[in-house]
């Protein structure tokens, strides 16, 4: 049996990569492409397929508000995410989003296809490396940190504001005004009881939630 495959990444080169990887395993049909949400969304709707294979930093929204509509439209669709943030916190959203699997572009191709594989037939997978965060994770205080406490979106400007990111950047980025992001950024300084956005980035890299953020957004 053909495992059909969408892709779904703003860079051309990988999207050739991911492509060259599938061509050269057996049992594999790259059914699609697409390099936005909007394009994804289009995508899903109308090719029919086993697993999508998500990057959650492409433009037009965000990955996790664009995974949670992907799995409203299709959610017999398995989703692989593939993205550059190794953080546990992220891969947390990612799975309560909808996600079945995890997986980080730093790892290798056979991995990749393994991850599939595994999506493909119900299951679902993250690396040893995240599996032993999750595990970590699970021997914290149980009240929630402050970042836990922000929505996805939220969530998301919190991490652009903390790679340097200005207000209009991000609302380019997530396709909504400077005002609204205005707004959320408030809306963050409040929940996470920070008077500034210095106080902000302190935060992250206290916690270490950024520590291996891309300057790709």
């Amino acid at each position: 049996m053909t495992t059909k495959v969408l892709i779904a990444d703003d860079h051309a080169l990988v999207r050739d990569g991911l492509r060259q990887i599938f061509a050269s395993a057996s049992g594999f049909e790259v059914a699609g492409e697409a390099f936005d949400g909007p394009s994804t969304l289009a995508l899903v709707r109308s090719t029919p397929a086993n697993v999508l294979v998500l990057d959650l930093s492409m433009p037009g929204r965000s990955g996790l508000e664009l995974l949670k509509q992907i799995k409203d439209d299709k959610p017999g669709l398995r989703i692989l995410v593939l993205t550059m943030h190794a953080e546990q916190q992220y891969a947390a959203r990612a799975f309560k989003a909808g996600a079945s699997g995890y997986l980080t572009k730093e790892s290798a191709s056979a991995e990749l296809v393994s991850a599939v594989i595994k999506v493909a037939a119900g299951g679902a997978y993250v690396s040893l490396a995240m599996a032993e965060r999750f595990a970590q994770s699970l021997s914290e205080p149980a009240d929630a940190l402050p970042h836990q406490r922000l929505s996805d979106r939220e969530f998301e400007v919190f991490r652009r504001l903390c790679a340097g990111e200005s207000i209009n950047q991000i609302g380019e980025a997530l396709c909504v005004s400077a005002k609204t992001i205005s707004t959320y950024k408030a809306r963050i300084l409040e929940k996470m009881q920070t008077p500034h956005e210095a106080a902000l980035v302190r935060y992250a890299v206290r916690h270490r939630l950024f520590d291996d953020e891309s300057d790709d957004l």
